[in-house]
């Protein structure tokens, strides 16, 4: 059953009805599914009735604000309500021959698009955990405070972080300045790991499910890596565009402190030995 303003979008913009829908899998936090309609166009549905009421307008918004000029392929939004998002279906092809150089190259050109603030327009989502954005000129203090801090007390409420872990993360925090060079605030998609780096209907690079704001882009860099790195070419063809400071694979880890406490948050205790391994090293 589809919700009713979708229905209704698809009737008003002569798509002819709906002829076959197609669930897909992969999603960790909602549905999806392609609708075909009797126009031949398809369409991707995303749906979840249990997701706070602004989540898909959020990812609405950090769709469309990533959209920028010779940056990654985005999926179109038509629609979306408190429990749907209706986009266009992309139709993933084999990823063409030069996929992950120009992949590098694209998000060089969105990393490009810098703000004079960190944060963004909005908070958002982080997987299903509130991702705080409030505009913030020191990019440590942003990600102290926003982002490993805000994550650390989550996981301590729900007795997944110890107070001896808050400690050390307080220290980790401490040292920010002195492990992480100064980065201006670039425009980042914010959850890129490879389920989230797909292609077009033509194998062109595409990215899906952001939580975009505007912070480094070496902690961009760092997610690509967390679940298996993407392949050297990605990050040779990233830096013809945008050079980075030397050793910057070696900071990884403290930027995807954010996403494994985010992983520890919503999945548990399954991520606190990789937390709590990235709080020894930096205590």
């Amino acid at each position: 059953m589809l919700p009713a303003p979708v229905n209704a979008y698809l009737s008003e913009n002569n798509y002819g009805p709906v002829t076959q829908t197609r669930p897909l899998g992969g999603g960790c936090i909602s549905n999806g599914q392609i609708i075909h309609t009797q126009s031949g166009v398809t369409f991707f549905l995303k749906t979840n009735t249990s997701v706070p009421a602004d989540m898909f307008a959020r990812e609405a918004e950090g769709l469309q604000a990533l959209a920028v000029p010779n940056g990654p392929r985005l999926p179109r939004v038509y629609l979306h309500g408190a429990d749907f998002i209706l986009l266009e279906d992309l139709a993933p092809a084999s990823p063409v021959r030069d996929y992950w150089p120009d992949f590098g190259r694209k998000l060089a050109t969105l990393h490009n698009h810098t703000a004079k603030r960190f944060g963004f327009a909005h908070n958002n989502y982080i997987g299903s955990t509130p991702q705080i954005n409030n505009w913030t000129a020191d990019g440590y203090k942003f990600f102290a405070e926003y982002r490993l801090h805000y994550q650390g007390q989550l996981a301590h409420r729900q007795g997944l972080l110890s107070a001896s872990d808050l400690n050390a993360l307080d220290h980790l925090i401490h040292r920010l300045p002195e492990l992480i060079p100064v980065q201006p605030p670039s425009l980042i998609h914010g959850d890129l790991w490879s389920g989230n780096a797909i292609s077009d209907s033509g194998g062109a690079p595409a990215i899906i499910d952001p939580a975009a704001h505007y912070g480094w882009a070496e902690a961009e860099l760092a997610m690509t890596a967390l679940f298996g790195a993407f392949p050297a070419a990605f990050y040779r063809a990233y830096e013809e565009i945008r050079p980075l400071e030397p050793n910057y694979p070696a900071r990884y880890p403290l930027y995807n402190l954010y996403h494994l406490l985010n992983h520890l948050n919503i999945f548990g205790r399954g991520y606190l030995g990789q937390v709590q391994s990235i709080l020894r090293r930096y205590a």
